[in-house]
């Protein structure tokens, strides 16, 4: 009986998981598309922007699918953006700190470890 509740609960997507993988994937999009002209004024660093927006939806777009790396690589991205704060005039670098503060704990947490440590070889089969 124990087995299967253990079952059900590793295979569920946790509330916060869903929440902020689509977060990632609304922000990724809106940015891209807000940042998308600088592409067609070939504007210093807009395909590097752009690159960046774009890890946003893959990382969103690969937690609903339960894989791990997403998770790291959400992660990483948020991080990044506290590093782009951190120098002056540093312009949201509490917000950023704050959030990302926020981000790591509901992904590191026991039930959404539980549910990517579910998502190696045997989900993509």
């Amino acid at each position: 009986m124990n087995d299967d509740i253990e079952k059900v609960s590793s295979s569920t997507r946790p509330l916060s998981v869903t929440c902020l993988a689509w977060l990632y994937i609304a922000l990724g999009t809106f940015m891209f598309l807000s940042h998308s002209m600088e592409l067609l004024r070939f504007e210093k660093d807009a395909f590097l922007i752009e690159f960046v927006e774009l890890l946003a939806v893959v990382a969103g777009a690969f937690m609903l699918r339960r894989r791990n790396w997403a998770r790291w690589l959400a992660l990483a991205w948020t991080a990044f953006h506290v590093v782009l704060t951190a120098f002056p005039p540093f312009h949201g670098l509490a917000v950023h700190v704050l959030i990302t503060a926020g981000i790591t704990y509901l992904l590191l947490r026991s039930d959404a470890s539980q549910y990517f440590r579910g998502g190696g070889a045997s989900a993509s089969k």
